[in-house]
């Protein structure tokens, strides 16, 4: 990741792929309230019908886009495979995520107000004194968060299907559809499924970080991670230890540019950890994670392991025609802390806004106009936190000593208030001038320790 420019960030502005787009030349280019629209529109009235979307994938973004539509005027067709999927995800969410997407609270298996950081000398801090007694950062498991969103989606009027995406026709003008192929299971186990075809108006895709709708509309690729996840049910005693508590270890060992992590779930630990740049050592760096961790899961036993692309920058092409792409499809994934949950179901929500608006709540035909107003407004909210997130990464963890300085800057409260006050809120929050400065000053004093601690390790060792 350190290696990455800045180049990681032209999927958040408009690249000169996106600023030309002919509407369409098939092939060739590769709280929630309702909503009332009074803006003119020059698109066509629909007639006996109303604007019909297929979302393709059934996590958070997909379930969050889908409901948007159902509610609001739009035929909606969600497409998803796996409706038991459980992604190696560490399953955190911001404190905003819960009253914004009205998540209920039994869907939240911990309510974590205590993070442990520990350096790669094993040196631990404490993190989450500055939080206030209202706040959290809630653990969910994302088979239960996925299936509810699904669900609450179903019930609203989206048509809810169990099937396998395989590709789709791209229209040759403005009057003609997307046309879907799937393959549709009815819940059989082994069973074959059954191969149909959709037609629809535009198309969401919300189908992860191997998005079969990206390489429809040839969106490019990026650079992804490896994210390698235990689930490890650990004796009763020990979980208590667990009970609001997170971890996070940083170090060589288990991870050169990512870092592992203990998360508690109802009745077991995530433990975890991912890299960029030396995927074929995932499982040597999983087994540095559970070492680091040992003594407190020791007794414990593995009951699922995971392992899962995450994108690490935005495609290249986000949007082309009435085809969008949203969540890890579109490469929301923040770097640092590898976060995907909450900006996946804001990017699907966003997306579907700007469809129901422009199509005055499912009664017009939409172009990609209306869908590059979704991109627009992405882009201009979450482009300096993704910036943020992308520096802290480059800095800290490019070495063990900066990792060192990282940790030992962590103790600082200011600190601390700041990277909460962001994460829970999902906002770069303003920081005081005074303390800023002297928290450049800190932070170069961790780095020089960091350094003068390294060079004195080297002599022991030689």
């Amino acid at each position: 990741m350190a290696s990455m420019a800045l180049k990681s960030f032209t999927g958040l502005r408009q690249s000169p792929q996106e600023q030309q787009h002919p509407h369409f030349i098939a092939q060739a280019l590769p709280r929630q309230q309702k909503f009332r629209v009074s803006a003119a529109k020059t698109s066509p009235k629909l007639t006996n019908r109303n604007l019909r979307v297929a979302v393709i994938g059934g996590g958070p973004a997909g379930g969050a886009a889908a409901e948007t539509l159902a509610k609001n005027g739009v035929e909606t067709f969600l497409i998803e495979r796996k409706l038991d999927n459980c992604k190696p995800c560490g399953g955190a969410i911001p404190l905003c995520m819960v009253g914004e997407f009205d998540l209920p609270l039994d869907i939240i298996d911990r309510k974590v107000t205590k993070m442990k950081m520990i350096s790669p000398s094993n040196v631990a801090v404490d993190i989450g004194q500055t939080l206030k007694p209202h706040e959290y950062i809630g653990m969910v498991r994302r088979e239960v968060l996925d299936a509810y969103l699904r669900e609450r989606a179903e019930k609203n009027g989206a048509s809810v299907i169990n099937g396998l995406f395989m590709k789709m026709d791209l229209p040759r003008n403005f009057e003609q559809p997307y046309v879907l192929y799937y393959t549709e299971y009815d819940g059989t186990k082994g069973g074959v499924g059954e191969k149909r075809t959709l037609e629809v108006d535009a198309v969401i895709g919300a189908d992860g970080a191997n998005s079969r709708v990206a390489k429809s509309i040839n969106a490019g690729d990026y650079d992804y991670a490896i994210a390698f996840q235990e689930r490890v049910k650990i004796p009763d005693e020990k979980m208590v230890y667990y009970e609001n508590l997170a971890e996070m270890y940083v170090g060589d060992d288990v991870s050169p540019d990512f870092y592992g992590w203990v998360f508690p779930k109802c009745d077991h630990v995530a433990v975890g950890t991912g890299t960029v740049t030396h995927k074929g050592d995932i499982k040597k760096f999983q087994l540095a994670t559970r070492n680091r961790a040992k003594d407190k899961i020791l007794g414990g036993k593995i009951i699922r392991v995971e392992a899962h692309p995450i994108p690490e920058h935005p495609r290249p092409r986000r949007l082309s025609g009435r085809v969008a792409l949203v969540g890890d499809a579109a490469g929301y994934v923040t770097k640092c802390s590898g976060e995907g949950i909450y900006f996946a179901a804001k990017s699907g929500r966003m997306c579907a806004e700007a469809i129901i608006e422009g199509s005055e709540n499912g009664t017009r035909m939409i172009d990609e106009g209306d869908l590059r107003k979704y991109l627009e407004k992405w882009d201009k909210t979450y482009w300096p936190t993704y910036k943020v997130l992308d520096v802290l990464q480059k800095v800290f963890y490019r070495s063990n000593p900066a990792r060192e300085a990282f940790v030992e800057m962590c103790a600082d409260e200011y600190v601390q208030k700041m990277t909460f006050d962001s994460y829970l809120y999902k906002k770069v929050v303003p920081g005081n001038p005074l303390e800023d400065l002297k928290l450049a000053v800190n932070t170069i004093g961790s780095l020089v320790r960091a350094n003068a601690l390294r060079r004195e390790m080297d002599k022991l060792t030689i």
